[in-house]
């Protein structure tokens, strides 16, 4: 994940030059704060291994990383980065502050900090990371360069999957799934339920109690992600093109066979929407079942079109 990580254009601008206040906006929220962390070892020199160490493990007296791992941005966290960029750094004659899931710091917090953002005291820096900026106050933005990780291209998710899941025969289909976001074609690697699930709603028996399984399912964009794929090969089979297809098998030609290709087009599109509506609290369980309900009500509208 780290040659990954070193590919990117942030890490690369960081190693090249410095700016008072950066923000980056990575899409991967799992690998954000790895990232962070790669950044901020590039902006003091990775010559050193012991501060890379520190940084790694969080405790380099002159690279405050907050909030705390898997805690929420407070207004005493803000209060205390304050407090500290008055005070000299330790062992450099600069201090980096790293500010992780700054998408998902309040309103409140954000303005708390936003002087201090525009005009750091001399020898204060800020590397702030967000998985995405539409929560990132306006104000915020406009006051400090922003680097956009765009999502990995296929051959490099496949590239990093085959260095940690070397022998995995399915790192094809994962990799084609995820999007780009590296974290999401693991968790698309290790559970196959997923792509399973996804081939059950198109054959479209079952519904209810298939809904049930895939309400356990942890990763909802992953769930997701595999029934885009699990479409678009639909599509890519129905079409005559199955050689493009990442997902492979005779039971999947099958069932493309019985599916117009109005009807496939039509399930790609319900599948974005209700994926929309997961995200906005929506029940998985219904979502799913509402989701399959419109999928063959598309198929036996368009196989009527086509008689």
């Amino acid at each position: 994940m780290i040659t990954l990580l070193h590919s990117t254009n942030a890490y690369l601008a960081m190693k090249r030059d410095v700016s008072p206040s950066t923000l980056i906006v990575f899409p991967d929220a799992k690998y954000l704060r790895t990232l962070l962390k790669e950044c901020a070892k590039a902006f003091f020199g990775e010559s050193d291994k012991r501060r890379c160490a520190l940084i790694d493990g969080e405790t380099y007296s002159d690279c405050l990383i907050l909030p705390a791992k898997g805690a929420k941005f407070t207004v005493d966290d803000a209060a205390r980065i304050v407090d500290e960029s008055l005070l000299h750094p330790v062992e450099e004659e600069k201090k980096l502050f790293v500010l992780d899931a700054f998408d998902t710091a309040s309103a409140l917090v954000q303005n708390k900090l936003l002087k201090i953002l525009e005009e750091p005291p001399a020898g204060v820096y800020f590397l702030l990371g967000a998985s995405g900026e539409g929560a990132v106050l306006p104000t915020v933005l406009s006051r400090m360069r922003k680097l956009t990780v765009p999502p990995f291209s296929e051959e490099a998710v496949i590239t990093a999957l085959t260095r940690n899941h070397a022998g995995d025969g399915k790192l094809s289909r994962a990799a084609a799934a995820s999007g780009g976001v590296y974290s999401l074609a693991e968790e698309l690697l290790s559970g196959g339920d997923n792509f399973r699930i996804a081939e059950r709603l198109f054959e479209g028996s079952e519904l209810e109690t298939l809904c049930r399984e895939a309400e356990k399912i942890k990763d909802r964009g992953a769930l997701f992600a595999a029934l885009s794929l699990t479409a678009r090969d639909l599509l890519f089979y129905r079409t005559g093109q199955g050689r493009f297809a990442s997902l492979k098998g005779e039971s999947l030609k099958k069932l493309a066979s019985g599916y117009p290709e109005g009807a496939l087009l039509s399930a790609a599109r319900l599948i974005q929407n209700a994926r929309r509506e997961v995200e906005f609290n929506a029940s998985v369980r219904q979502a799913l079942y509402h989701l399959g309900l419109r999928i063959q009500e598309e198929k036996t509208k368009w196989q009527k079109l086509s008689q």
